[in-house]
């Protein structure tokens, strides 16, 4: 008989040839009586063969434990004819390598009583290569039972001696004893597990030669080896031959099946053959190889195996470089069409295998699955959805997930925190980048409800957005709520506080700020002198400006260009042109180059104030410097000279730059924000244009 977990005979145990690590010599004693025996390991599955003494008197006990066969290669099994194990002299050693032949076998009577050391024999037959060398060791054993002849070639098949298992067969072919299907099987086995498959089609034609038809062990066996050799085509090809010849498919038939199916990473193939399996079990469609097969236990066992099939290739499917997200959705929901119970553990797994971007969709799906089976889950899988739902650029799907973790469980540790905050971090440093200081503060505020606590990184970028976008209020709100929620302020905070106020022209707020920076001891840095020396050169108190300058080298800050430039736009936009030029010229005394910035903005400041040919002249230096200036420099001296206010040659200009860039971010209208934010991800838009903020 062969069932997915093949139990052993009910009489007696199968005659196996064992290697000595395969057993564990025990011995017991008690007051009256003593125990000897060995425990034993086989393809079958482990036992105790016990001799107990009482006395004089010798009692032979065969114990097996269950099988622990792996399900789908439970078709190396193989029912055989058993030889009773038998020992009577007490007075021997514990050596339980000899069988005795008695009256229930078929045997010749002249060998009736004797005893069939099969370790021995196989011992002498381990390096025979030709039917001469087994006739030199078997030649004077006379007629042993077939069923010696079978487990010393399964014995074989273990040791990886295939050649010797096909001399043991072609001795038996020319001493005309008969191999019986047994004997193939055996055969069959043994090559199966040595990998030695160039001996199949030989021991397959001398079975249709002697006329022995195979059963449905023989077409298990030829499956494996389909599958073993990596050809699962044909295994398949075999199951259907076995109800061809009128035979019926075993458990171990449909287990085979199936992992040709897994092999093949045929996830649908696989669900589609148990469906038709079950339909033909509930018809009352399988006939019974032997009475003791239990088919309502085997087809429980077949169900858990498609379920494992299918969630083994659905994980190889994620594994695979391509997008298969599609698929693996299509099988979950196929699977529950077909009613098959699957549980928190697989869907955890298959969690794990969730690494690309594309993923998130697969990991959400499992991850409502378990929750609305009411069953718990681990923190560990939530935290990797989390992650991936981040990378995927999920980020409100994220937050919702952790909102689970407040509300349901598990509680939220360390490394749920730190993901939930790293993605607000993006969210707002794209808000600042951005320039959306509404959205940063709404962010904040979602932060704060959900018991995030902001650091100093997440009140920047908000300050710093409220900067871009020239809202010194909003940014003197976050400024002061970041105070008040315990956080220290970084000389970034300041600068992107003071850079607010001196777009908003808020001079003396400004100088505030600064003198509480100085008393914080938070040292300046480049950035916050540019800004203040912006502050004083708007209002004109250059002697102030001067000292900055003086200053910053002093403390360690270089000067540069970007201060110097910053200084030139505050003049010039507070009309101030002669001083525009002063500072442009100064760079040179402080030999610092001046920048593309810096010529456009004295050649706009001196057509504004009527001076087209002082800009003309700055257009050409910065020409032979090799700068490249914006198209709006270009289109100013244009205007000018069509205007004809002066006589230029355009010519000497060279062709028109390039389009200017795209306004900035507080210009754009909504429609324009909207599109600039499609690598967002899934945030509400609403967030960015609600009125209330």
């Amino acid at each position: 008989m062969q069932t997915l977990t093949t139990l052993p005979s009910k009489t007696h145990c199968f005659l196996k040839l064992e290697t000595p690590h395969h057993f564990l010599r025990r011995k017991t004693r008690t007051a009256n009586n003593f125990r000897t025996g060995f425990y034993f390991w086989d393809d079958l599955g482990y036992g105790f063969l016990r001799r107990c003494y009482w006395g004089s008197k010798q009692i032979q006990i065969h114990t097996f434990g269950p099988s622990v066969a792996p399900l789908a290669l439970t078709f190396e099994q193989q029912q055989q004819q058993e030889v009773v194990v038998s020992k009577t002299d007490s007075n021997s050693s514990d050596d339980n390598s000899e069988f005795k032949l008695n009256k229930h076998n078929n045997f010749p009577s002249e060998n009736k009583g004797k005893r069939v050391d099969t370790r021995a024999l196989a011992s002498s037959l381990r390096f025979a290569k030709t039917a001469n060398d087994v006739e030199t060791v078997l030649g004077d054993k006379g007629d042993l039972p077939l069923q010696v002849y079978s487990t010393i070639i399964r014995a074989f098949g273990r040791e990886k001696t295939v050649s010797s298992a096909i001399a043991v067969l072609e001795w038996l072919q020319l001493k005309k004893l008969g191999p019986n299907l047994f004997i193939y099987n055996s055969v069959l086995g043994a090559i199966k597990q040595a990998e030695e498959f160039g001996h199949v089609e030989r021991v397959m034609n001398d079975m249709v030669g002697n006329g022995v038809s195979p059963n449905v062990v023989t077409y298990n066996t030829l499956m494996g080896i389909s599958l073993a050799q990596g050809d699962e085509t044909k295994a398949l090809e075999l199951f259907n031959l076995i109800e061809t010849k009128g035979l019926s498919p075993s458990p171990a038939s449909y287990s085979t099946a199936l992992l040709a199916y897994r092999k093949m990473e045929d996830g649908f193939g696989a669900l589609n053959f148990y469906v038709e399996f079950r339909t033909k079990y509930q018809n009352g469609e399988i006939v019974k190889n032997d009475k003791n097969e239990e088919w309502e236990a085997e087809a429980k066992k077949l169900e858990d195996f498609v379920v494992r099939i299918c969630y083994q290739v659905m994980r190889r499917w994620l594994v695979n470089g391509e997008d298969s997200s599609h698929k693996v959705l299509r099988l979950l929901t196929c699977m529950d069409q077909a009613g098959l119970e699957t549980g928190r553990a697989e869907h955890e797994r298959l969690i794990w295998a969730c690494t690309r971007e594309e993923h998130y969709s697969v990991a959400k799906e499992l991850y409502n699955r378990i929750r609305e089976n009411g069953s718990d889950i681990s923190l560990s899988v939530c935290n990797h959805v989390i992650w991936l739902h981040g990378k995927a650029k999920k980020w409100w799907a994220a937050l919702e997930i952790y909102e689970d973790l407040l509300d349901k469980g598990p509680k939220p540790n360390n490394m749920s925190y730190e993901l939930i905050v790293s993605h607000f971090n993006f969210l707002l440093t794209a808000a600042r980048r951005k320039g959306i200081w509404k959205w940063g503060i709404r962010l904040l505020d979602k932060m704060q409800e959900k018991g995030l606590k902001p650091g100093s990184k997440e009140w920047n970028s908000v300050l710093i957005a409220c900067s871009k976008a020239s809202e010194p209020s909003a940014a003197i709100q976050i400024f002061t709520r970041m105070i008040e929620n315990g956080e220290k302020p970084t000389i970034i905070s300041y600068g992107a506080l003071l850079s607010a106020l001196e777009k908003g022209k808020l001079y003396d707020e400004a100088l505030r700020v600064w003198k509480h920076m100085i008393k914080m001891g938070v040292e300046p840095n480049a950035y916050a002198y540019t800004i203040m020396a912006t502050v004083y050169a708007a209002q004109g108190k250059f002697n102030i400006v001067e000292s900055i300058i003086r200053e910053m080298p002093v403390s360690g800050v270089e000067l540069n260009v970007v201060t110097f430039n910053a200084i030139i736009t505050a003049c010039a936009r507070n009309n101030m042109i002669g001083s525009s030029y002063e500072w442009f010229q100064r760079m040179e005394v402080e030999k610092v180059e001046p920048n593309e910035v810096s010529y456009e903005m004295l050649i706009e400041a001196f057509v504004k104030d009527g001076k087209p040919k002082l800009a003309y002249d700055m257009y050409l230096r910065a020409r032979v410097k090799g700068l490249n200036l914006s198209a709006k420099a270009y289109d100013l001296l244009v205007e000018a000279y069509r205007g004809g206010g002066v006589s230029i040659d355009l010519s000497l200009l060279g062709p028109p730059p390039p389009p200017s860039p795209s306004p900035s971010p507080e210009s754009k209208t909504r429609t324009e924000i909207s599109k600039d934010l499609t690598d967002l991800g899934d945030v509400p838009k609403s967030i960015l244009f609600d009125t209330n903020h």
